[in-house]
Parts: structure tokens; sequence; C-alpha cells
């Protein structure tokens, strides 16, 4: 049995010797590279947060540029109803100041028709009163006397 724990000790002594050198070299390795990724790792997590609070500011500022693009929008929609409102008003008004210039218009026009037709109506009933009362001789008396009357005008005109 002391020669199985001599023998299990060269051959446990003789890989520890020979292995030691290779095995805390891998073991340093392996321990760098974990240290490298956690590194890496942290690096990463921190650039992403920075990613992370541009990102949120970013929002920030577009969610008070939408408030403000929206305040905007709605007092100019405002402004755009009131100067809709204006004009329709103005609209309105000229609209009754040509309604009114047609109305007297047609005014004058129907009392120019009427004023034409009863000056056309007094004419005929004066020519048919002056027809029944008129009789021949006192046509032929009233030619006589124009003509009488134009001989005596062109004697005062002639200036002889």
């Amino acid at each position: 049995m002391i020669s199985k724990i001599i023998n299990f000790a060269i051959l446990f002594g003789g890989l520890f010797y020979f292995l030691r050198k290779p095995v805390m070299a891998m073991l340093t390795r392996r321990t760098q590279d974990i240290a490298r990724t956690l590194d890496e790792a942290r690096a990463a997590r921190s650039e992403a947060e920075s990613r992370l609070a541009e990102a949120r500011a970013k929002v920030t500022a577009l969610e008070a540029e939408m408030a403000r693009l929206r305040t905007e929008a709605e007092a100019e929609g405002r402004r755009g109803k009131e100067r809709i409102r204006e004009m329709a008003g103005q609209e309105a008004e000229r609209l009754r100041a040509l309604a009114k210039l047609e109305v007297e218009a047609h005014l004058k026009a129907g009392v120019r028709d009427l004023k034409a037709y009863t000056a056309d109506l007094a004419a005929s009933l004066a020519e048919a009163r002056i027809k029944a009362r008129l009789t021949g001789a006192d046509q032929s008396d009233l030619i006589d006397k124009s003509i009488a009357k134009l001989k005596t005008l062109h004697e005062e005109s002639d200036p002889r």
C-alpha cells in the first residue's frame, strides 16, 4: 500500500511539476479573457446607458417640439378661422351692397319704363281727344296759322 501511495505521490508530483506552468498560464489567460470580457461588457453597458440617456433626451425634446407645434397649429387654425369669418363678413357686406345697387337699378329702370308708358299713354289719349274734337276746317285753320308763324319767324331771323 505504501508503494501505491509513493507511486501516487510520484505520479501526481510529476504531473504537478510538468503541468503547473501550462495550467497556470492557461488559468491566467482565462482570467485575463474573463477580465477583458467583463471590461468590454462594462464599456458596452456604459455606452448603451449613454445612448439610452441621449435617446430619452431626444424623445423629451421631440415631445416638447410636438407640443409646441401642436400649440402653434391650433393658434394658426384659430387665426385662419377668424380670417375666414372676417372675409365671409366682408363678402356678405359686399353682396348686400351689390344687391342694393341692383335693386336700385331695377327700380330706376321700372320708373323709367313706367314714365315712358305713361307718356305714350298720355300722348295717345291726347291724340285721340284731338282727333275727336278736330274737324277738317279746324285743321286747315291750324295749318294756315302755323305757316304764318313760320313766315314771321323766318323774316325775323333773316339778317338782310
